[in-house]
């Protein structure tokens, strides 16, 4: 939802002034579309600018170069029912 959206439901009172709306919209953006907030508040890890994204990419493709995956085995077959 975007934040025009969510400001119409927050605010439904204000839905026939379209200044109050703008304004509460700006207020909205500034403090609720910004990754630098949801990443201080524990919402999401971490924030990757895109001039490090290739890095990052393959920086984690060669940690799992070699993971091996062990094979665990049944311990019990199926059983008729």
């Amino acid at each position: 939802m975007g934040a025009k959206g969510a400001v119409e439901i927050i605010f439904r009172q204000d839905i026939g002034d379209k200044e109050k709306i703008a304004a509460r919209t700006k207020e909205y953006e500034d403090r609720f579309l910004n990754p630098f907030i949801a990443a201080s508040r524990g919402y999401i890890d971490d924030v990757i600018r895109p001039h490090s994204t290739r890095w990052r990419v393959i920086r984690a493709l060669r940690m799992l170069r070699k993971k091996q995956v062990p094979q665990i085995w049944k311990k019990h077959g199926n059983i008729p029912l």
